[in-house]
């Protein structure tokens, strides 16, 4: 049964993000909604949601269809109120009097401790946010969810809770959902849209199949263009041979036949359809200076703690080498964020208990992006930090996504997307030799998340890092870490760290 239809919808704010999308949404479509950061997902999603007003088509809903839309930011009145109270406040008001234990059932589902559920929003961690929003949505029981960036700002646990919730969910509620994590679109949708321009293209698969099978038919598009605009040549080459000797022989039939392959190759080279070219958000790349030292961190059996001094785990003996790219796995609060955190102290010269190499060039970068300056400018971060001149700066910046309008505006205004691209091109001009990377693949898009992945391996860069992105660090990884118990275990495979965390 279909609920919600598009006819030749389009929305233009000075580029069209997207045009003549036509889509229709029926019970236990689970739709993946996938395009580069800036590209329109979101708008889309206002759209349908009925928030915001498309430039061109229309949209047809079933009649008295409720939809639940979860956008990727809180509104800022809800952020004094506690995460039930704002709950409640999503039922009508005749019904938030008699019927409040649907926000309890709502929230009982989503597995939220009570202590959190009578505490401020704006107390809490972005996750619990993000799930106090997901219960406002479902405690409406809508027809349609729309789910913005889900998993924004979720651990793992929370990841596959999410996941585990989504499936238990009636099998004919449809769901889209906007999301830069491929494992969890794989998870959780059996159609992907690729939004774009022109030519949105969607595919009754999920998200990794959907993707092999979209390469394939722009290849196929390719092929076909290169084929219709070689047949056109070749007519126009004919029609010139005819044209000379209808010319010299005076034969009207001739120049005819002439002026028909001429019409011929006009309508081909007209609907020769033009091959999408995905439109970069700016390059990710990485630099690697390169040094002699084996080792360049060596953990000598530390102890770490919580910052009351409670002992968490002790490292044993530990050393990280070149080429090395390992990755850091335990559940929150287990202690990765205080490891990475002595290290950093050690590569700023202030922790004795971890030993670099003198001829390590760090890089550091953590999951809030600390090491960007809010009220700088990108040119200023640049400029200030490098020996650099104005053009190459500019250019850089431009490169790496940050449009030449955003480079004289305050950091703090930019994308998250635009803000993880700047802090890993502040990384690459330091030219370092091992990365430090907390989190490195918040905001990024799926574009991104694969540039960076790409250039860590092709670079052999030597790094440690921590991911709640299970492709990512899959991807990535050659070593593995896992704090388990008091000790830092050292496990060939992050699979039963995984499968323990979605067990959970």
């Amino acid at each position: 049964m279909t609920i919600l239809t598009t006819n030749a919808l389009g929305v233009t704010l000075g580029d069209p993000l997207f045009s003549d999308l036509s889509l229709t949404i029926s019970k236990s479509d689970r739709i993946g909604l996938v395009a580069a950061n800036g590209r329109g997902k979101s708008t889309l999603m206002a759209c349908l949601a009925g928030t915001h007003e498309a430039t061109t088509g229309e949209i047809t809903r079933a009649r008295g269809l409720r939809i639940g839309h979860v956008s990727q930011y809180v509104p800022p009145e809800a952020l004094g109120q506690t995460l039930f109270d704002w709950v409640l406040t999503a039922l009508p008001a005749e019904q938030a009097d008699y019927e409040s234990w649907r926000v309890d059932v709502a929230l009982d589902d989503l597995q939220v401790p009570y202590e959190v559920q009578h505490q401020q929003l704006k107390a809490l961690s972005g996750g619990w946010q993000r799930t106090a929003m997901l219960a406002a949505a479902w405690v409406q029981e809508p027809g349609l969810l729309l789910l913005d960036e889900p998993t924004n700002h979720l651990d793992l646990s929370r990841i596959s809770l999410l996941e585990a919730w989504l499936a238990a969910l009636p099998r004919d509620m449809p769901v889209v959902i906007t999301s830069h994590d491929r494992a969890f679109l794989d998870a959780t949708t059996n159609r992907t849209l690729f939004l774009r321009p022109e030519a949105s293209r969607l595919f009754p698969l999920a998200y990794s199949a959907a993707r092999a099978a979209l390469d394939e038919a722009d290849a196929a598009d390719e092929r076909r263009q290169a084929n219709d605009l070689n047949k056109a040549r070749q007519l126009r080459r004919q029609a010139a041979k005819l044209k000379n000797v209808g010319v010299n022989s005076g034969s009207d039939l001739l120049l005819t036949k002439t002026r028909q392959l001429s019409a011929r190759a006009d309508k081909l080279e007209a609907t020769a359809r033009p091959v999408h070219k995905e439109l970069s958000a700016g390059d990710i790349k990485l630099g690697n200076s390169g040094t002699h030292s084996k080792a360049l961190i060596t953990l000598d059996d530390l102890t770490i703690e919580t910052p009351d001094g409670r002992m968490l785990y002790r490292t044993g003996q530990k050393w990280i080498e070149r080429g090395d790219r390992i990755v850091l796995l335990g559940k929150n609060g287990t202690g990765k964020t205080q490891l990475v955190q002595r290290i950093a102290l050690a590569l700023a010269g202030q922790d004795t208990g971890v030993r670099c190499a003198p001829s390590v060039v760090p890089a550091v970068s953590d999951q809030h992006l600390s090491q960007l300056n809010g009220d700088e400018t990108p040119h200023q971060a640049v400029t200030s930090a490098f020996d650099i001149g104005d053009q190459r700066a500019r250019g850089v910046l431009a490169g790496a996504g940050v449009a030449f309008q955003m480079q004289d505006t305050r950091i703090n205004a930019l994308s998250g997307g635009q803000k993880a691209r700047l802090a890993m091109l502040l990384l690459r001009l330091a030219q370092p030799n091992f990365y430090l990377l907390d989190e490195p693949t918040n905001h990024l898009d799926i574009e991104g998340q694969e540039m960076l992945e790409d250039e860590l391996i092709s670079h052999q860069a030597s790094c440690l890092l921590v991911s709640h992105d299970r492709s990512f660090l899959r991807n990535v990884g050659n070593r593995y870490w896992w704090i388990r118990g008091k000790r830092l275990e050292e496990v060939e495979s992050p699979e039963p760290f995984l499968a323990e965390e979605t067990q959970a």
